[in-house]
């Protein structure tokens, strides 16, 4: 069994994000990237079914900022083979360009489960992964939290809101949309992903360059506005206690 992943650098939001300079979006050139959360926890549920199953785990990113790094560390972590697409396309590519690419790709390979991140903290529209089932063809599952697949068939788990749930049985290949992991991505250490790099292993391959077809466009984007700002109380304990009463009844939050 042949299991891709596709990884995506999205920016770090623990950085000061400033916007660009025709404000659609944000100023990428000195941004720190990491990898989406999501797609982390995708390589994970691959990593396990490989475990379980004696299954090949392929990694595919895009060439961006950093990806070289996340691809040792997906080696390092235990995926067989890491492959970057090159020729996609200057700045940040939206999800439909994404599908539409890795469509491609994937048409020459031979895939029998596509497992990505649900969604990305950086594109407005959501998911790749029923994107890609529809171009490719496939069925497909979304917010899913437990992958088992073995003899052409994936029996996964979805969660939905209020904690309900719901247990499918899919025919392969199939694509499926990872919510989560069944345990937290696993740890690469840095002298694990130094040797890596040292051994180089990844593959590149170009991109096709297709349309994506119709999307969402950014027309504006703003900071948010900036309506007060914090007190800082200063005095003994006492002056402050009495102060921060005081605020709360003028606030109509507490009954004398």
């Amino acid at each position: 069994m042949r299991i891709v992943v596709p990884l995506k650098q999205v920016p770090d939001l623990v950085e000061e994000l400033e916007l660009s300079s025709d404000g659609t979006d944000v100023d990428r050139e000195f941004l720190k990237f990491v990898v989406n959360e999501f797609d982390d926890h995708a390589l994970e549920e691959a990593l396990l079914v490989k475990d379980a199953a004696d299954a090949e785990v392929v990694v595919v990113g895009f060439d961006e900022p950093d990806i070289d790094q996340v691809l040792y560390t997906a080696i390092a972590k235990g995926a067989d083979r890491v492959v970057k697409l090159t020729g996609a396309g200057e700045g940040a590519l939206d999800s439909h360009t994404r599908a539409a690419v890795l469509a491609e790709w994937l048409a020459g390979q031979d895939v029998d489960l596509v497992l990505t991140g649900v969604q990305a903290a950086d594109d407005l529209d959501g998911q790749l992964a029923p994107l890609l089932a529809a171009r490719m063809g496939l069925p497909h599952a979304s917010v899913v939290v437990s992958v088992d697949a073995k003899e052409g068939v994936a029996r996964v788990r979805q969660e939905f809101s209020g904690g309900a749930g719901a247990d499918l049985e899919i025919r392969l290949p199939a694509v499926i949309g990872v919510q989560a992991a069944r345990q937290p991505p696993r740890y690469a250490s840095i002298t694990r992903v130094r040797q890596v790099m040292q051994a180089g292993g990844i593959e590149e391959a170009a991109a096709a360059v297709v349309s994506g077809g119709p999307a969402l466009t950014v027309r504006r984007l703003y900071p948010p506005e900036q309506t007060g700002h914090a007190e800082m109380l200063e005095g003994s304990p006492a002056d402050v206690a009495d102060r921060i009463i005081e605020l709360v009844r003028a606030k109509g939050l507490l009954k004398t």
